[in-house]
């Protein structure tokens, strides 16, 4: 059943390659400077390098919309996802997939009465109009400055061609090393905490995770439909929009990465923190958006007579379209698969606020007569709990933060069973001996859980400046429930 509900990820991943391959090379080959065979090769064998090597889970900010916790949902939602990319890419329309993959994770969320977080869905919103105009902007100035570096530098034409020629190749195989990397998450990254795969060891020089062997085989479909139908929004996105000269298209695609860059780098977002300066805020942003957003750039930047702004237009309804259709057919195809083919959807996700719950929220600072009447009362969803709070007090949003996710219950015992079956290549023996310790205790929250690793062993606590190691257990944190959770 596993390799069933897996195909809706490949098919995911193949309507990324058709699709997203055009944002690192569709300006090179739409202007001619890289042909189409080329391209693929290059983008194919840097997007598996860029999964398996550096492919991490779904970001932290898009993680907070919905955590998808059964195989036959997490089937649909990707199925949700990879159908309406498809369907952009049949209009030859450039779409990203996390687009497609909010959608269908609010369309999940709408079904099994999830609670969405809607700072969350605000920022990624606001970064889907403020992607595309950055990138235009970048890609003017950077445009300026090159055409003055040409002019000062006097490079002949040839030399210029083949400069021009050889940072294409470069920028379009860095581009495809991110794009495996930060979106390989969108393909496979709902199908992690299920993996019936183990650690795989190559004669003791490397060894893939689980994690890693699902995002090889995500990046293989990637390849796939790199090869098999890219090369029409290639088309679209290097020809349809404006006419590129060859190094427009290197400049296009360096904006593009840069504009990506700003709201992926940590370091940046540290460094404007410690200035006092406002951060941008981290979250996933379309690299389709970026390089649409550069091209419309340079067409500005020559006066915008030759920008074909009917192209544009249905390039910009296909970014408002996308999210829409992808909830509709995650909502509408969760139901059927619940009440037609009796497929478990959902894992149902309790709320209340029993007395360690209740502990922890004053220990927050939130006063307890703001949620006493809620204590002992059980809801079966997230949004009926939220409605339950709102009826009764008014709530800052960190307040009603704190006692949501101290009320989530997930029942959890430790025992003998889950600790031989946790891959041991990637939880250490300190882990390991940690949980050990823990064995036959049960926790009704995973807070509960958190803490009490954390209070036996320095290797489960999170540490100060330290976000590396910060994400990666998380990720070993939501990987172990599973194993001690009830059901």
């Amino acid at each position: 059943m596993f390799a069933f509900f897996l195909s809706s990820g490949l098919f995911l991943g193949w309507s990324l390659g058709a699709n997203d391959a055009s944002n690192v090379f569709g300006t090179a080959v739409g202007s001619r400077m890289v042909k189409f065979r080329t391209a693929a090769i290059v983008c194919s064998v840097f997007v598996i390098l860029g999964a398996v090597i550096s492919g991490s889970g779904a970001s932290h900010t898009l993680g907070k919309l919905g955590s998808v916790n059964a195989i036959a949902g997490a089937f649909m939602v990707a199925f949700a996802a990879a159908m309406s990319v498809y369907l952009m890419t049949l209009a030859r329309y450039p779409v990203s997939t996390s687009q497609a993959i909010v959608g269908a994770i609010i369309g999940w969320n709408l079904f099994t009465g999830s609670r969405i977080d809607t700072n969350s869905l605000t920022k990624i919103v606001l970064t889907w109009v403020a992607c595309p105009i950055l990138s235009a902007v970048f890609a003017m100035i950077i445009y300026k400055l090159v055409a003055l570096y040409i002019k000062f530098m006097k490079i002949h034409m040839f030399k210029l061609d083949s400069m021009t020629r050889y940072g294409l190749f470069f920028a379009g195989a860095l581009g495809s090393y991110s794009l495996g990397a930060n979106n390989i998450a969108n393909v496979m990254g709902v199908f992690v905490p299920v993996s019936p795969f183990s650690s795989i060891s190559f004669y003791g020089l490397f060894t893939l995770t689980s994690a890693q062997q699902l995002f090889l085989i995500g990046s293989l479909a990637i390849a796939v439909g790199v090869f098999t139908y890219s090369k029409r929004v290639m088309l679209t996105v290097g020809t349809g929009i404006f006419q590129l000269s060859p190094v427009a298209a290197f400049v296009c695609v360096v904006a593009h990465s840069i504009v990506l860059l700003l709201f992926a780098s940590q370091g940046l977002e540290r460094f404007l923190i410690s200035h006092n300066i406002p951060p941008i805020p981290l979250v996933p942003v379309s690299s389709s958006q970026a390089i649409v957003g550069a091209v419309i750039g340079i067409g500005l930047l020559k006066g915008g007579r030759g920008i074909q702004w009917k192209t544009v237009a249905g390039i910009t309804s296909g970014w408002i379209v996308t999210p829409i259709i992808a909830a509709l057919i995650s909502f509408i195809s969760l139901f059927f698969l619940q009440n037609v083919f009796q497929q478990k959807t959902y894992r149902p996700v309790g709320y209340l606020i029993t007395i360690d719950a209740a502990q922890r929220i004053r220990d927050g600072g939130v006063s307890e007569e703001k949620f006493k009447g809620l204590q002992g009362r059980e809801f079966p969803t997230a949004v009926k709990f939220s409605n339950a709070l709102s009826e009764y007090t008014e709530l800052t949003r960190e307040e009603r933060d704190l006692i949501v996710l101290s009320a989530q219950m997930d029942e959890m015992e430790i025992t003998r069973s889950g600790i031989t079956g946790l891959d041991t290549n990637w939880i250490t023996p300190e882990q390991i001996a940690a949980l050990e310790l823990l064995e036959g205790r049960v926790f009704d929250h995973q807070w509960q859980l958190d803490e009490a690793l954390a209070e036996v062993s320095p290797y489960w606590r999170f540490r100060e400046d330290d976000d590396k190691y910060n994400r990666d257990l998380r990720q070993k944190l939501s990987y172990i429930y599973r194993f001690f959770r009830y059901g």
